[in-house]
């Protein structure tokens, strides 16, 4: 018999995501045979944006995450770039790599020791590792004492990547230093010399902690690495910048995890609706004119992420889409080999920032003067840690006339198309054992290896029945 399982919300990552899995017996094994994912709350960015000036955008889209802002001021600084036409100083493009890499190492250190390992681990009796399920945790109790001190360790970690990357971003999480035409970052000698003692700090702590970490989970559950496939495309835009005119990890796509990598055609990219809580006039467009006007309720949609779609196909996106197109990691596609994906991209990243650290030249500028155009479409590609991230912008009147953005968990946790084609959490979700519905551990391992961030994917909520609202003092108050 057929048991449907909601997950509400599901906990341990950014916003608010439901997940509703139906479990049943498949060849004598209880497994999922079908999945949604629900993205709980609406996101009006792109409506907030308009009539803004467009200098207002790498600064405004920053707070749709608290976790990920960095790539939203790098992708919407290149849109911004991009519609001036200008190509930025050498020092320019290195202090925004810095500042992103730093966020990166940040945001991996923070999802495998806080947001997920916590699905593997019997941690000690208080929070946050109880309340929790009690289920296949196969660890033995010396590992899991060293990978409780090693949760502890990562937090002290992360505050040392927010230092690191404030350095030159001014603060972080959100930072003010990017800006159309450069930084307003003047690295100084001092600046660098301490930039190389925290990369030595993380860097030790990348080799002889967290990736032995994501290596003796590995080994403990192994049978993750033929778990939580999905469909198998994974799609990439390129990311950090090198001064020869490449990136250290580059733009391209695969299908069906084939060696094949192929350029992204960001005209190929089309956001389905169809199962979305948006109005069917913005089926299949084209971000650079596409729209975002929501509908609610509306037929048998089920989410506020819409669902970008290449070529008409689901993409994965993520640390494991960018090492498989970069040729670094090609071992298959699953749970665990997003962990070790994620976790040798941290690697990467630090051992490339002592080498633009090196190359920054003090005194030499990073920022070029331009003129913004006071009418214009421009496209901005980066990567957040979660994925591939793209802002499209047209500007009217010296103002923001459309803004669209398409983010990680957008192509991840993307509800069925109007073809009936579900998205990669969904279909990875699909053939995973469950051997308690009522403790699914292994359906939010399958969702927690995504890192999803639906801060990023959606923004306002509806209240519930019964509730009414009052405007008191200029702010929204709920009176249930």
């Amino acid at each position: 018999m057929k048991t449907i399982v909601p997950i509400d919300p599901v906990t341990r990552l950014e916003g608010h995501l439901k997940i509703e899995i139906e479990v049943d017996q498949v060849g004598g094994k209880q497994q999922i045979t079908d999945a949604r994912a629900t993205g709980t709350l609406f996101r009006g960015f792109e409506t907030i944006l308009q009539g803004r000036s467009p200098e207002d955008a790498p600064h405004i889209t920053q707070r749709i995450c608290g976790v990920c802002p960095v790539p939203h001021a790098a992708a919407s600084v290149n849109a911004l770039d991009d519609l001036s036409g200008i190509e930025v100083p050498n020092n320019a493009k290195l202090v925004r790599n810095l500042v992103l890499g730093a966020n990166f190492i940040d945001s991996h250190i923070l999802h495998f020791y806080h947001l997920a390992a916590l699905d593997f681990i019997e941690g000690p009796n208080m929070p946050p590792w109880q309340p929790s399920w009690k289920v296949d945790k196969r660890l033995s109790g010396a590992v899991t004492s060293v990978l409780v001190e090693h949760y502890k360790q990562a937090l002290a970690m992360r505050r040392k990547a927010h230092e690191l990357g404030a350095i030159l971003g001014g603060r972080l999480p959100h930072t003010p230093a990017f800006i159309r035409g450069g930084t307003t970052a003047v690295p100084k000698s001092a600046d660098l010399t301490k930039m190389r003692t925290y990369l030595g700090e993380l860097l030790k702590f990348i080799r002889t902690v967290y990736i032995p970490d994501v290596n003796a989970l590995a080994a403990a559950y192994s049978d993750y690495f033929d778990i939580g496939g999905g469909p198998g495309n994974l799609i990439a835009f390129g990311v950090f910048d090198e001064l020869n005119g490449t990136h250290l990890l580059r733009n391209g796509l695969t299908k069906s995890g084939s060696p094949i990598i192929e350029p992204v055609d960001v005209w190929s990219i089309k956001e389905n609706i169809g199962h979305s809580w948006y109005t069917d006039a913005n089926q299949n467009l084209n971000p650079a004119v596409g729209e975002t006007v929501p509908q609610y309720p509306k037929g048998d949609a089920y989410s506020w992420i819409k669902s970008p779609r290449y070529n008409g196909a689901p993409f994965e996106a993520g640390p494991l889409a960018r090492m498989w197109v970069n040729g670094d990691y090609r071992n298959g596609i699953s749970v665990m080999d997003r962990h070790a994906a994620r976790a040798e991209e941290a690697l990467k990243v630090a051992n490339a920032m002592l080498v633009w650290v090196n190359q920054i030249q003090v005194g030499q500028p990073a920022y070029k003067q331009s003129t913004l155009p006071s009418a214009g479409t421009a496209i901005g590609l980066s990567e957040a840690p979660r994925g591939a991230l793209g802002h499209w912008v047209k500007v009217q009147s010296g103002k923001i006339a459309k803004y669209q953005i398409i983010t990680p968990t957008c192509w991840n946790a993307s509800p069925m198309d109007s073809l009936g084609v579900k998205g990669p959490v969904e279909q990875a979700l699909i053939g995973t054992p469950i051997k308690d519905v009522a403790q699914p551990i292994e359906a939010l391992r399958v969702v927690h290896s995504f890192d999803p961030c639906l801060s990023c994917a959606v923004h306002v909520s509806r209240p519930k029945e019964g509730v009414r609202i009052f405007a008191i003092g200029g702010g929204l108050h709920a009176n249930v």
